[in-house]
């Protein structure tokens, strides 16, 4: 049974990406504890950490592919945030468990109520670094990876406008080339979490066989629904907050008072 609803769990999220084009990684850790059983708040963490990290490198190749990697930028950004994602993912092995559910319900509604903006269209210049550049994406990628190693997520909400906001990529090379950083902040907090041997591979391993194959049917789905994309985008959002007061009332313990 684990077996077969960590693949379903998987395969939802993956469907949620390929479908909206992201924010789905942000259920992987609430699927995990409340669908497929992980008990331990942190092993959860650390085996999300794996899935998103993997489904990050799978979806960047078709990006490399089509030339939306702009790979200097995403490589300084990787490199430093990568940095951050060790030192956030070791603050969050040290911190309370149920207390990082919920901080981590709070990001889910932040992440909701984002979700909800409307996307800038940026020309970018994608031009060469300057010293500038390259100092403010260290410092922006440095942030990212501390709260995203600390949450054990992707961060790709605050990746793609970090990259816009330092190198002033357009709006299509932020999205190809924060996949890199991605998976170099999802894998550094796995590692770091598997050291101490706080994640489960097998269910890792399901979650992203599931993840694949989603993620396909979502993306097929998607060029069908084009059009109604603000609209599925706000019904997610709403799914979203519906599972973020739920890992309150869980966390807090409001739901065991009553």
């Amino acid at each position: 049974m684990h077996c077969v609803l960590a693949l379903a769990s998987g395969s939802l999220v993956g469907f949620s990406l390929g479908l909206i084009g992201g924010g789905g990684s942000i259920l992987a850790l609430p699927l995990l504890l409340y669908v497929v059983g992980v008990t331990d708040p942190h092993r959860a963490i650390g085996t999300s950490a794996l899935a998103v990290a993997v489904s990050a490198f799978a979806n960047l190749l078709p990006h490399a592919r089509s030339g939306n990697v702009r790979w200097k930028p995403a490589t300084i950004f990787a490199a430093a945030g990568a940095l951050g994602a060790y030192a956030g993912s070791t603050a969050g092995k040290a911190f309370n468990g149920q207390r990082l559910l919920t901080l981590f319900a709070v990001l889910m509604l932040v992440i909701a109520g984002l979700m909800q903006r409307r996307r800038e269209v940026a020309s970018g210049h994608d031009g060469r670094l300057r010293p500038a550049v390259i100092a403010r994406l260290a410092g922006v990628g440095l942030g990212a990876g501390v709260l995203s190693g600390f949450f054990g997520i992707g961060g790709g909400f605050l990746i793609v406008p970090g990259l816009i906001l330092a190198a002033d990529l357009s709006t299509l090379h932020a999205i190809g080339s924060s996949l890199l950083a991605v998976g170099a902040f999802g894998l550094t907090t796995a590692v770091n979490y598997a050291a101490s041997g706080l994640v489960d591979w097998w269910i890792a391993a399901l979650f992203i066989a599931g993840g694949i194959t989603g993620g396909w049917l979502g993306a097929a789905l998607a060029h069908r629904l084009s059009k109604g994309r603000d609209t599925l985008n706000r019904v997610f959002g709403l799914v979203v907050v519906a599972v973020a007061l739920y890992m309150l009332a869980r966390s807090t313990g409001w739901l065991a008072s009553r």
